[in-house]
């Protein structure tokens, strides 16, 4: 009876030394992973940004408007995640990029080709964010 017990202890303690050991790394690997998929949607909205900066060159504002409404929506997605990494200051550093894709949609809207400095100005915004983007 007693060599049973102390299998079992030993099998617990075992298995709980292994878990302890498995969790160990878990929480800087679900940083770094959110981080990475943050920086990916960030550089997902920075292309579609660019993308709608060469549709208003090429006087396609039709096409400018839809990469518009991609990039606001990849934004919204990585201010979502920074406010849950607890980086509220770059998430409101996001609320430029927001105000200039608005500006630059409503210009491209009366076909005017000032929203490309617009659009430029909200990828700026995007890019000061990414070069952030790997710190805590």
């Amino acid at each position: 009876m007693k060599v049973a017990l102390g299998v079992s202890v030993a099998v617990v303690v075992a298995f709980l030394a292994g878990w302890a050991t498995g969790a160990s790394g878990k929480t800087d690997m679900n940083h770094a992973l959110q981080t990475c998929e943050l920086r990916d949607t960030l550089v997902t909205a920075r292309a579609a940004l660019l993308e709608a900066r060469l549709d208003i060159y090429s006087v396609n504002f039709g096409e400018a408007s839809r990469h518009f409404e991609a990039a606001r929506g990849g934004l919204r997605a990585a201010r979502e995640r920074l406010n849950r990494l607890g980086r509220s200051k770059e998430a409101q550093q996001l609320e430029v990029a927001f105000t200039r894709i608005d500006e630059a949609q409503r210009m491209a809207g009366q076909l005017n080709q000032d929203a490309n400095s617009r659009a430029a100005d909200a990828a700026k915004t995007i890019n000061d964010v990414l070069q952030n983007g790997g710190k805590p």
